[in-house]
């Protein structure tokens, strides 16, 4: 597979940006897989699985303005801590820190607080892919499967 053309600039080692990001009712535990019975009687906090949503959102965010037209890119893994639980309402903030730069592959340093905690640590990998390559290989995918 060819490297990713990664534009003029492209990601850059220490590259930053913070997020934040208010919780908000609907993001909470019992909301994430509403067909669940089981998450439906856990308590009202900010999920795992926003928290993930929301580490990919400041990832990409660093990344703004440094991919050439037609690039994105896809979370490929997430290793996170969920510390502390984070009632709705509150500001989760969100530092992510690009730390390496491996052809199409980034790796990146994430730091999450609330007005309290840290509710969050860890790493978070994504891909640099070519837009219409990706969906035409999806098209493929489920043409195949029909």
């Amino acid at each position: 597979m060819a490297e990713a053309d990664t534009g003029a600039r492209g990601p850059q080692v220490g590259m930053r940006h913070r997020l934040e990001w208010r919780v908000g009712s609907d993001r909470t535990v019992p909301h994430l897989l509403p067909e669940s019975e089981e998450f439906a009687g856990l308590p009202s906090v900010l999920a795992t699985g926003y928290l993930v949503g929301v580490v990919e959102w400041a990832c990409i965010r660093v990344l703004d303005g440094v991919l050439v037209p037609g690039q994105n890119t896809v979370g490929t893994h997430v290793d996170i801590s969920h510390e502390a639980a984070t009632p709705p309402g509150e500001v989760v903030v969100v530092d992510a820190e690009l730390t390496a730069v491996e052809g199409r592959i980034l790796d990146f340093d994430v730091i999450a607080r609330d007005g309290a905690a840290v509710i969050s640590r860890g790493t978070h990998r994504r891909a640099i892919i070519d837009r219409e390559r990706f969906d035409a290989r999806l098209a493929r995918r489920i043409a195949e499967q029909d």
